[in-house]
């Protein structure tokens, strides 16, 4: 099922819409979430969170993509979640390490000001597609520098160097926007 049908699933109000969300985009949610949380427990009510914010929002919300929409529920739901267990949750996740690499270029206050997530949305943009896709795997799913090497068939360290060169380059450019001392 396409996007648009699903989408007006969800503006009839019927419950197909979330079990075709799940069928089109669970694993793809799972995953986000998984990588946030390392537990699949956590990961699964994660994205059962997700269909229902999903639910709530639509309508009046028309998602122009989908898949980004989803994505950035579950993140958010995951990263909360995140929160409120890291107390208790030690070891494998990906979240502390993303945090401190991009530490030097954004603090935790210009995330949320909606004129730097625009020049974040523009310099991604003009970003090739694999540095644009790397740089997103790592920042926006949190995989693991390996996982991202092992689906685009690259070594660590060339994945590592994009990384550097792309949150170098973001630097560079919060600085030149004057975002950023």
């Amino acid at each position: 099922m396409d996007d648009g049908a699903i989408i007006d699933l969800y503006f009839a109000r019927s419950e197909q819409a979330i079990s075709a969300t799940a069928e089109k985009y669970g694993a793809y949610c799972h995953t986000i979430s998984y990588n946030i949380l390392h537990s699949r427990e956590d990961a699964d009510e994660c994205v059962n969170d997700t269909y229902m914010k999903a639910w709530h929002a639509i309508p009046p919300t028309r998602p122009r993509r989908f898949s980004a929409y989803l994505a950035k529920l579950v993140r958010n739901v995951a990263l909360h979640t995140y929160e409120k267990t890291r107390a208790k949750k030690r070891g494998g996740s990906q979240v502390p390490l993303v945090l401190e690499e991009l530490e030097h270029c954004l603090s935790a206050s210009l995330i949320e000001d909606s004129e730097v997530v625009d020049l974040l949305n523009g310099f991604l943009e003009q970003l090739p597609q694999e540095t644009r896709q790397i740089f997103m795997a790592r920042y926006f799913q949190f995989q693991s520098i390996k996982e991202i090497a092992n689906a685009r068939q690259l070594s660590d360290s060339k994945v590592k160097m994009v990384l550097m060169r792309t949150r170098n380059e973001l630097r560079g450019h919060l600085i030149a926007e004057g975002v950023v001392r």
